[in-house]
């Protein structure tokens, strides 16, 4: 009896230490998969050591939000930015974002805010962001862009940053990106400068004379889409007034952001700007606004090659129809059912209907 009994208290003995180390090795299974890292490179080449499973992301740029929702990752934003909270588009297609943490307005940051959500990659545009994330202890990961190149990279490092499905949803957003720049490209780069209209793209509806210049991605869909931009100096959302206005005298006005109907009407009602041939011509729009402007950082400018194409070389782009192609885009990348008339308020720059 007293034998047996030894035997059952040695057997339970080595059950308990069998379950410990079971239990054990799934704890450091469990751990290791937490603490697994990989790399990723950020838009200045940097090299950033990111979780293999990146769950919670901090997104301070209003641009960059927008990629991540087109790259199937807006689930993992933790927290947002007050701009992208204010676009009609984007909370019509991804309610959410009105409840997330929105610790960004304008440039400046509320780093305690961040703090609370605990992300494991912050996203931003900001170099200042990006060393102030880095000195306290975040895995920030630079991302910019200005041109369509850039748009490109950005893209592509944020799919690398979202891992899994978001690497094959950038590869195929960048194809179609491709598509529709060869297809405008062959279209109207034989153009000579007398077949090109003179294009006067203006920030926005609330300053007439926020302007953007050459080497900018709206230089670069203006001359894809067959036209010559009025302002021939540098970089985007320059000053500039209505004397070189008026010198350049734009064959077409192109106004963005969502004022873009106050600064049509305030442009029409203005004598200074009524002998301009845009304005003689009525040829002055609104330009396209989605889950984020078309016009400039945005993942809709494959849109909006389309778009200024036919708004700049009707004739050259009759066959194109920019509402089926919108609503394929909202479909395809968006995972969004847009109706042919949501479509057409996104075109002429209207928020969603009431």
């Amino acid at each position: 009896m007293y034998a047996m009994k030894k035997n059952l208290i040695a057997l339970l003995a080595l059950v308990m230490m069998v379950a410990a180390l079971v239990g054990c090795g799934t704890e450091n299974a469990a751990q290791g998969k937490q603490d697994a890292t990989r790399t990723v490179t950020d838009i200045d080449g940097t090299e950033v050591t990111i979780p293999t499973n990146v769950e919670r992301i901090a997104d301070l740029w209003h641009a960059n939000n927008q990629v991540v929702l087109l790259l199937g990752g807006a689930d993992r934003l933790v927290t947002t930015t007050k701009n992208v909270q204010g676009l009609p588009w984007f909370a019509q297609v991804y309610p959410r974002i009105k409840e997330i943490s929105a610790p960004v307005k304008g440039t400046d940051v509320n780093w305690e805010e961040v703090e609370k959500e605990k992300p494991q990659v912050v996203l931003a545009s900001s170099k200042e962001q990006i060393e102030t994330a880095r000195k306290n202890g975040y895995a920030a990961v630079h991302v910019n862009f200005a041109t369509y190149d850039g748009l490109r990279k950005t893209v592509k490092i944020t799919g690398d940053v979202l891992g899994g499905d978001a690497v094959k949803n950038a590869e195929t957003y960048l194809s179609y990106l491709d598509e529709k720049t060869k297809f405008t490209d062959e279209r109207t780069k034989k153009l000579s400068d007398a077949e090109r209209p003179v294009v006067l793209h203006i920030v926005g509806g609330d300053d007439l004379f926020k302007v953007d210049g050459v080497e900018t991605i709206i230089d670069e869909w203006i001359r894809y889409g067959g036209g010559r931009n009025a302002i021939t100096a540098k970089g985007p959302q320059i000053k500039t007034t209505i004397e070189e206005v008026l010198k350049a005298d734009p064959d077409i006005i192109i106004i963005g952001g969502t004022q873009s109907a106050k600064g049509i009407e305030a442009i029409k009602n203005d004598p200074q700007w009524s002998s301009l041939k845009a304005v003689k011509n009525g040829r002055i729009y609104a330009n396209p606004v989605g889950t984020f402007n078309w016009d400039r950082y945005s993942a809709e400018s494959a849109l909006q090659l389309l778009w200024a194409a036919q708004t700049i070389q009707p004739q050259l782009f009759a066959d194109v129809d920019l509402v089926k192609e919108t609503v394929d885009f909202y479909k395809r990348f968006l995972h969004y059912d847009l109706s042919e008339a949501d479509a057409q308020r996104i075109i002429k720059g209207e928020a969603p209907a009431k």
